[in-house]
């Protein structure tokens, strides 16, 4: 329910805002779908509810499967830990915007982090979704890559090919990559102590 309270609260913020700037709906909408939190919130909360409203699906399985929430997890830290420090520098939300931006950001990428956590079943089935769901990074950067060569709008500072250039660019998107990797290591890691720390509690 949070996700999708903070999905829908973002998507009425960009659709006013675009109203505001007087671009219509379609373009507030165009924009919301730019941007890789919002996607991969998205993806967090159809994680968490196709179990629950479809579990007998093939989609609800997946879904309910522990490395595909691990894959998922990497992906939700890694837009907490990139937002928090490459871009929550660049710009001061206010009221509803600001309930938003901590919600997508830090609020639910912490506790997917630990539902992950305790779903669990086996360090060695995380680590591999975890490799698996590296892809879902590249396919984001290949298409805002594609949404920019047509539009012109790049959605973050880092990837904006028109002020740093293609190399440039390229060099972040590995960066970024790297970055996802570590982030599943010691995510990984971390599920590697649960066995110990319940066996010294007992």
């Amino acid at each position: 329910m949070l996700s999708w309270i903070a999905l829908i609260l973002q998507l009425y913020l960009s659709i006013r805002m675009s109203l505001a700037n007087g671009s219509g709906v379609l373009h507030g909408i165009w924009m919301y779908f730019a941007f890789f939190t919002i996607l991969t919130n998205l993806i967090v909360a159809f994680v968490l509810t196709l179990p629950v409203v479809a579990p007998a699906t093939r989609l609800g399985r997946l879904c309910a499967r522990a490395d595909t929430i691990a894959g998922v997890a990497a992906n939700i830290a890694l837009v907490c830990v990139a937002y928090n420090l490459l871009l929550r520098h660049v710009w001061s939300p206010r009221g509803l915007q600001l309930l938003a931006d901590e919600l997508l950001h830090d609020a639910i990428p912490i506790v997917f982090i630990v539902f992950a956590w305790l779903a669990a079943t086996s360090a060695t089935e995380s680590w591999r979704g975890r490799v698996r769901w590296a892809a879902w990074p590249v396919i984001y950067f290949m298409y805002a890559m594609g949404r920019g060569m047509a539009t012109g709008f790049y959605p973050y500072p880092f990837v904006n090919v028109d002020a740093l250039g293609p190399a440039r660019v390229l060099v972040n998107a590995i960066g970024l990559l790297a970055g996802y990797f570590a982030i599943a290591a010691v995510l990984t890691a971390a599920e590697r102590l649960r066995p110990r720390a319940r066996s010294v509690q007992r």
